[in-house]
């Protein structure tokens, strides 16, 4: 005997009513295909379930037990139903970001939020790395959707969608001579102390300091090197030196430290920040937090 959903629906529907006419009126269908797929069911069961009457039907004690769990293996089924459509449609499920540490402080609170609201049943697992490390854990299957810096090594065969520029902008002590000025040109540091990120650690944001520097004229005179954002800044607020950070690192509002915009069309003091994904079938919900990333600015406040 098999429990089809149309089955049960017919039972419960019955169960409810107790009457077969008003029970086929609800499902409907006529009233001897109900009968008879009732009786099925009592035969399939070897169970009574209804005492027939004249004015309709009564359940029996095990008619009442089971409409009970039939109501129950029902509502399964459609919350079972619901869901996979769900998950197919991307608003519901699991997915792994990876990205860069300056995006954790502006773009992925925003995207966080939006996708909370618009996809309330959508589990996001977070993961910072450098873009290399990114690009490398998609490659392995180890992430979904990453937010990189380009120029990133590596990405063949992978998508890669471009979502806007970030700048970089000078940290200062809040002390320093040049805290009240509204820009700087980076050519007038050229005789600052600076805190710089370590290649082996912060690789694209090294490489884009030194490009910017050498393209303004001067080496950066190092006084330290540091790991993450943080520990550029904490040189910074210790009043020791400058630093050279993405436009995103403003909101930690780091007590002692002022953000100035660099003067000039340097390529070099932009980045391209980029969604990067597999292209072989990508989950739904992929697409959606695409969608999501394509209204948010990068750098926006």
């Amino acid at each position: 005997m098999e429990l089809t959903q149309r089955v049960l629906q017919q039972f419960v529907v019955l169960a409810e009513e107790q009457h077969f006419g008003r029970a086929a009126e609800r499902l409907s269908m006529s009233q001897p295909p109900l009968s008879q797929a009732i009786q099925r069911l009592e035969r399939g069961l070897k169970v009574v379930l209804f005492d027939r009457g004249s004015r309709g039907v009564r359940l029996t004690p095990a008619g009442r037990a089971f409409a009970e769990d039939a109501r129950r293996l029902l509502d399964t089924q459609a919350a079972a139903v619901e869901r996979v459509r769900r998950i197919a449609a991307g608003q519901e499920g699991e997915l792994r970001l990876g990205f860069i540490g300056s995006l954790g402080y502006q773009l992925v609170p925003r995207l966080l939020r939006r996708s909370h609201t618009e996809l309330p049943g959508l589990r996001l697992h977070l993961s910072a790395h450098p873009s290399t490390e990114l690009v490398g854990m998609l490659q392995a299957g180890a992430l979904d959707l990453a937010l990189v810096r380009l120029p990133v090594a590596g990405t063949e065969g992978l998508s890669v969608r471009r979502l806007g520029t970030e700048r970089l902008v000078a940290a200062l002590p809040e002390q320093h001579p040049r805290a009240a000025a509204p820009s700087l040109d980076l050519r007038d540091l050229a005789a600052e102390a600076f805190a710089l990120p370590r290649p082996g650690a912060l690789p694209g944001l090294a490489e884009q300091v030194a490009l910017a520097c050498a393209r303004a004229g001067f080496t950066p005179r190092p006084l330290g090197q540091a790991d993450d954002l943080p520990g550029l800044l904490g040189f910074v607020a210790a009043g020791l030196c400058l630093a050279l950070v993405p436009e995103q690192v403003r909101s930690l509002g780091v007590p002692g430290v002022v953000h100035r915009p660099l003067l000039g069309g340097s390529p070099y003091l932009e980045s391209t920040i980029a969604a990067v994904h597999r292209p072989d079938g990508p989950d739904a919900a992929v697409h959606r937090l695409l969608e999501i990333l394509a209204a948010l600015e990068p750098a926006a406040d």
